[in-house]
């Protein structure tokens, strides 16, 4: 799939908003500057605005390792793990640990050893336009039949 422009992107994460709920789990890769931030990002604020509330300054969270944001009856841990070096790092956070009354988004999943079942990997790579982005959807585990060609 492609993004051609932040609008298009907008309007993926508008889409993916539409499918989740509590429980659910994203794992975003790619490079630096790609656009997983602002992925999540316009994710947060649709479902914000949706539910009437102010929008966040959704930051990422390299320097936090988690922010968490509660929209209405949803809550969505987003998880950055660039700056964790090892597995042991990422134990000690127990991200898949607690009971699934949130949303975990995850950017810089690699260094994961046991990745949860049910997930879906979103990989964003950078196009030969500046503004474009081409993104590749893997469902895992209960998103393994889901079609997302249509988002």
């Amino acid at each position: 799939m492609q993004l051609k422009s932040l609008e298009d992107t907008q309007n993926f994460s508008k889409n993916i908003s539409k499918i989740i709920s509590s429980g659910d789990i994203i794992f975003l890769y790619g490079d630096i500057g790609v656009g997983k931030t602002t992925f999540v990002r316009f994710l947060i604020n649709h479902l914000e605005s949706k539910n009437g509330i102010k929008k966040s300054d959704v930051l990422s969270p390299t320097f936090n390792i988690v922010y968490d944001y509660d929209i209405g009856n949803l809550k969505i841990l987003h998880y950055d793990l660039y700056r964790l070096k090892n597995y042991k790092d990422i134990s000690q956070l127990g991200m898949f640990e607690t009971s699934n009354d949130s949303i975990k988004i995850v950017e810089w999943p690699e260094l994961i050893k046991s990745k949860p079942n049910d997930r879906v990997d979103i990989q964003f790579q950078y196009s030969k336009l500046i503004d474009s982005r081409k993104i590749k959807i893997v469902g895992i585990g209960k998103w393994k039949d889901y079609k997302f060609n249509g988002i």
